[in-house]
């Protein structure tokens, strides 16, 4: 069972999420493709339900709220945490180890297709890694920092929540880019 501490981290993460990805809750934005609107839900849904896991197997202890909370002061939480991973994310991004990763990528897509938009492709592989990490940030290390048995993703049953937040993560990135970008 979950902690009331833990609880919050989840709800105010559903609402962090859009923020990193959107810049603001997905209600507010119109999109006319219901269908992946559905589908970007139930992506954001899967992963948190996934980061459920992962809480219960590392003891998380997030700092207690001593206020009552309502909807406003969880999305006040939320837009300050997605920022900060926002902010995290981009000097991440920028580093000389991504960009050998973006060069590589790269190397390995022009090699199957000699005619790709080299400028389209740096771009989507940037915005794509940007809200990984940011995600990673929010989720993960935040998760992670408020633990004090984070050794057992090293474990068996660790590594499999793990890749498993990795794919559904990646389909959640995916999602959001073909709403915003086609």
């Amino acid at each position: 069972m979950l902690k009331n501490g833990s609880k919050v981290r989840i709800l105010e993460n559903f609402y962090a999420i859009d923020n990193i990805l959107f810049g603001k809750s997905i209600r507010k934005m119109k999109f006319e493709n219901k269908d992946l609107v559905r589908e970007y839900i139930a992506n954001k849904s899967a992963l948190l339900s996934t980061l459920i896991e992962m809480i219960s197997l590392l003891d998380h202890k997030p700092k207690i709220q001593t206020e009552k909370l309502n909807t406003k002061k969880l999305r006040k939480f939320a837009k300050n945490s997605s920022t900060v991973a926002r902010e995290n994310s981009q000097k991440l991004v920028s580093t000389v180890k991504a960009r050998i990763k973006i060069k590589n990528s790269l190397r390995e897509s022009l090699e199957k297709n000699s005619e790709l938009n080299v400028e389209e492709f740096v771009k989507n592989k940037i915005r794509r890694e940007a809200f990984s990490l940011a995600i990673d940030n929010l989720l993960i290390a935040r998760t992670i920092s408020e633990s004090t048995n984070y050794n057992i993703l090293n474990e068996w049953e660790g590594r499999i929540i793990e890749d498993c937040y990795k794919s559904l993560r990646e389909s959640l990135v995916e999602t959001s880019m073909r709403l915003l970008y086609g």
